[in-house]
């Protein structure tokens, strides 16, 4: 049972001299000081700027006529290449494979013709076109990154860096801990 009590009083007085010095926190205030000098800080920079480049070119525009699809050449050197095929043969077997050949051979050939001339434009034009594309043109400059500040306090000179020219004045926090 003493064993038990003991432990008790430990703890508690462990627990009461934590809380002891979690108390002495930190204490903050703010003050306005004179600032000494204001120097600002450039670094140099590599920007790319982009610019639009244009030229004219010419270009070739086809022209199709729209044609029917006819068979009649087709079918004309179909004919025509059996009857001549036929006239070569000498006798009545010959000139029944001679009509044969010529009229496959003609048809081929109609068909040649007539497919090349489809693929023929009709008329062609030519016409001025612009073209453009986007460049970067990369060049150096020197540009604001902020201020190295000096300022007093309590007599003693202090430096910072900061983003913006503060004046003649500025803020700065205080912080005061003892020590224990």
């Amino acid at each position: 049972m003493n064993y038990q009590l003991t432990t008790i009083i430990v703890s508690t007085l462990s627990l009461g001299l934590g809380a002891g010095c979690l108390s002495a926190q930190t204490e903050t205030s703010f003050e306005t000081v004179p600032v000494v000098a204001a120097n600002p800080i450039y670094e140099l920079v590599s920007v790319s700027t982009p610019q639009e480049q244009c030229w004219e070119e010419e270009r070739v525009v086809d022209h199709y006529a729209s044609r029917r699809q006819s068979g009649t050449p087709v079918l004309v050197s179909t004919l025509l290449g059996g009857a001549i095929g036929n006239a070569v043969g000498h006798n009545k077997s010959n000139k029944r494979v001679g009509a044969v050949l010529g009229a496959v051979l003609g048809h081929s050939i109609g068909r040649d013709i007539m497919l090349q001339q489809n693929e023929r434009p009709s008329y062609r034009e030519y016409e001025t076109v612009q073209r453009c594309e986007t460049v970067y043109q990369q060049h150096e400059e020197e540009r604001l990154v902020g201020y190295q500040v000096t300022y007093l306090y309590n007599g003693a000179e202090y430096s910072v860096r900061t983003d913006a020219d503060p004046g003649e004045e500025m803020r700065v926090r205080v912080s005061v801990q003892p020590i224990l």
